[in-house]
């Protein structure tokens, strides 16, 4: 097979993936999709933990997600699909183990649809207090499932203008920050290295904490993989994607780390308690930081929670149409895999209750099993990346569009920095429980899934 062939297996009524995303759109949710939720929300803490090191701890993740979207690029170039890493884990290990990466991504996908949804009625009611966070849920959902319901171009208008409005933001930001720091902004006297004298004030234990907190500010990268496979040139859209993922890391979370420790002390209350943004802002005497600063965090919530609705149900999609899901979900109406968006839509819904119904158990047992998932992915991309190369060296009628840098010996370090990675979950205990949570489902759909994969061989 041709290795730009774009995975999108033909519907027996002839239904099929449209391809109605124009590479303006791809453009943009790959600039976009760099800047998440996690990096307004969650950086606060890391910063609080690792203090100036968190400039350190974000550059040596964004290395190590810099190799493996290189990975995920090579084999997304060559074979295009919906099911993404999933497919690619399925061609190069076995069914087993596309059901297993498959299947994990979606519930981390579902869930983060439901954390990002709470996140998001938080700042409004805020706004307007006395409406109830349940009801701006339910709202949120509604808008986001009708969006994905419709055609598939919807969502890239969507994500096209909210991708746009981030990327104004932390542009706006760190230029704001950049002045302030030469001197040069009026009103503001620089600070020089005044705060940064003291690199690592908790030592190499707070640098840890802050390398976990960073690592896992990255995930969602790999959803421009996944709507490539339905962008009008799949090979090109993610080739750029790829290309441009090192000054896009370097940029926006490097780059605004490094601004706001520098402008403000990493002890500063604020840092934690209004957010690191909000505590550089207030800085530089900008007036009304606060809340703007909450309207680029909800647009981030919310182009996060499209982003996930999206990805869940083309990932679950593509489980389907090879094999391993519930065939229902596999229909695919208008180009849009509808039920699909329904089931994923109905799985954050429900994980929005349990956080009501069942804070302190049920809810928090979810979320330590989908804590460590993105990990378990990459993994499987790293595996995968290693097993496909000779075979895309071998059907590829030209040069691949991407390639990985320093094959294998770069592959081998990212793997080597995933298990150091796991160690240090290990080692910690707030990410004990999030890590053998999440090895306990990985190794129950891994089993599912072998059994699965004997029963259609036996068959």
């Amino acid at each position: 097979m041709p290795s730009t062939t774009v995975e999108t297996p033909p519907k027996a009524d002839g239904a099929s993936l449209s391809h109605g995303l124009k590479q303006r759109h791809l453009s943009m949710i790959a600039l976009g999709g760099v800047i998440g939720a996690g990096l307004f929300v969650g950086s606060g803490a890391g910063i609080a933990a690792a203090g100036p090191s968190i400039v350190l701890a974000y550059a040596l993740s964004g290395l190590l997600v810099m190799l493996v979207m290189r990975m995920l690029g090579e084999m997304s170039a060559a074979r295009p699909s919906s099911g993404s890493f999933s497919a690619h884990a399925e061609r190069a290990i076995g069914p087993w183990a596309g059901f297993t990466a498959g299947w994990s991504y979606w519930v981390l996908l579902c869930t983060a649809v439901g954390l990002e949804g709470i996140g998001a009625a938080k700042i409004v009611t805020g706004w307007l207090p006395g409406t109830p966070e349940w009801a701006w849920v339910a709202l949120f959902m509604v808008v986001f499932c009708g969006t994905n319901l419709a055609a598939v171009r919807n969502f890239g208008e969507f994500e096209f203008w909210f991708a746009a409005l981030k990327v104004g933001a932390i542009t706006l930001f760190l230029g704001l920050g950049v002045l302030a720091v030469a001197g040069v902004l009026p009103g503001t006297d620089s600070p020089g290295t005044s705060h940064l004298t003291d690199f690592l004030p908790n030592g190499g234990e707070g640098l840890v904490i802050g390398l976990l907190a960073s690592v896992f500010a990255y995930g969602g990268l790999e959803t421009v993989t996944i709507a490539a496979a339905e962008s009008e040139d799949p090979v090109k859209g993610v080739a750029s994607a790829v290309r441009t993922a090192m000054w896009r890391i370097a940029l926006f979370y490097v780059g605004s780390m490094a601004v706001i420790v520098t402008l403000v002390p990493w002890d500063s209350p604020a840092v934690v308690e209004d957010g690191p943004y909000v505590a550089a802002l207030d800085r530089l005497g900008i007036p009304g930081a606060g809340e703007l600063m909450n309207v680029v965090v909800l647009v981030a919530l919310l182009s996060a929670m499209n982003a996930n609705i999206y990805g869940a149900s083309r990932i679950g999609y593509s489980l389907v149409e090879r094999g391993q899901g519930p065939k229902a979900l596999g229909r695919v109406s208008g180009g849009v895999p509808r039920i699909a968006v329904l089931a994923s839509c109905v799985f954050g819904f429900l994980c929005v209750l349990l956080s009501y119904w069942r804070p302190d158990d049920v809810f928090s047992w979810l979320l330590n099993m989908i804590g460590a998932v993105i990990l378990v992915v990459w993994i499987f991309i790293a595996v995968s990346q290693l097993r496909l190369r000779r075979r895309l060296e071998r059907e590829a009628e030209g040069k691949p569009a991407v390639l990985m840098w320093a094959y294998p010996w770069l592959t081998w370090v990212a793997l080597a920095g995933m298990a150091a990675v796991l160690v240090l979950m290990a080692r910690e205990p707030g990410t004990r429980a999030q890590l053998y949570s999440t090895g306990g489902m990985t190794l129950a759909l891994a089993a599912a899934g072998y059994v699965r994969q004997r029963a259609r061989a036996r068959s």
